[in-house]
Parts: C-alpha cells; sequence; structure tokens
C-alpha cells in the first residue's frame, strides 16, 4: 500500500442485468479509485464479484457511503478495508495447474479440496462448472485450478495424492507445465 492510499477488496452479488459493471465503477472512480483486479460472473442468474482497488484514504468513508447507496441497485457489497498482500507462506512456492473432469456427484469438490490442503497447496485459483458429454449426454463436473505448492516434493505428493482420488471419484486430472 502507497502511502494516503487504501487497499480494499469488494465482494459483489446482485440480480445479472446490463450494466451492473458500470454501476460498479461509477463511484469507484468518481472518488479517484484505481481498479486493480476483479473476477466477475454469471452464475444461475446472479452477478457475482470480487475486485480490489486502490483508493485515496481521504475518500474511503464517502466511497463506503456511495457503495452502500447501491442495494437501490439490488447489490449486496462488503468491503473488507486494509487488504493485506498475500499472507507469507513461509517459502517461495511453485505454481500447478490442473484440469478434472469426471461424472458429477457430490462432494467431489470437498475430496479435491482435502487433498489440496492436507499436502499444503494454496488455491490461487479455482473454476467449476458442469455440462452435457457430447457423446452421452451426462452431466459431467469440471474444474480447472492453479495452486501454489512448496517444491518440487510437494508437486510429486500432491499429483499422487489426486490421481489416487481421481480413481474413486471416477475423474480425469491432467496437469499443466509438470
Amino acid at each position: 500500500m502507497i502511502s494516503g492510499l487504501s487497499t480494499l477488496v469488494m465482494t459483489v452479488i446482485g440480480p445479472d442485468r446490463p450494466g451492473l459493471v458500470e454501476i460498479l465503477a461509477e463511484p469507484v472512480s468518481r472518488h479517484r479509485g484505481n481498479w486493480l483486479e476483479s473476477r466477475m460472473a454469471h452464475l444461475a442468474g446472479e452477478f457475482a464479484g470480487i475486485l480490489t482497488i486502490e483508493v485515496p484514504t481521504s475518500s474511503l468513508e464517502s466511497l463506503r457511503q456511495d457503495l452502500a447507496a447501491l442495494a437501490a441497485h439490488g447489490l449486496q457489497i462488503t468491503v473488507q478495508s486494509e487488504a493485506g498482500e498475500n499472507p507469507d507462506l513461509g517459502e517461495l512456492r511453485q505454481l500447478v495447474t490442473f484440469h478434472l473432469v469426471g461424472q458429477d456427484r457430490p462432494g467431489i469438490v470437498a475430496s479435491v479440496s482435502r487433498v489440496l490442503a492436507s499436502n499444503g497447496a494454496n488455491v490461487e485459483e479455482l473454476v467449476t462448472g458442469c455440462k452435457c458429454a457430447p457423446m452421452t449426454g451426462e452431466t459431467l463436473f469440471e474444474a480447472e485450478a492453479t495452486v501454489s505448492v512448496p517444491d518440487s516434493e510437494a508437486i510429486s505428493a500432491l499429483r499422487g495424492a489426486l490421481e489416487l482420488i481421481a480413481a474413486d471419484l471416477m475423474v480425469d486430472v491432467t496437469f499443466e507445465g509438470l
């Protein structure tokens, strides 16, 4: 954080319709905020997003008030002040990306996240969804994940653990860059 600037992490959810990003961006801009990073999506008819902005500390309270007023547009906004840098995980970490696809069933994300946590992997990005299989029409679950791990040994252990549960879950796991 640069002196005189505050970094905020905001989550936004509301009924999806055209113009919501503009409605959100306008007060950020008006308060001299800088939109640093965001992830936004249409999920089950809702607009959902998370973003990081930097704003002059002197504008912080008035920006909060303007964002609260967006409830009139159906937006629920949560603002986390003074967002910090990524927590120090104690070491230089390596990124691993993997893709998982298999027949959908409850518990896939719980099983995969359990393996990630037990192997010290930190989720950097996770995108999941369901789609119809091209030939059979059955529902397939897909996940694309980027995780950080401490070292090559941890990458090997994570890969082995994911491959073990892949057989139980009846999914295919592929890794990028390994």
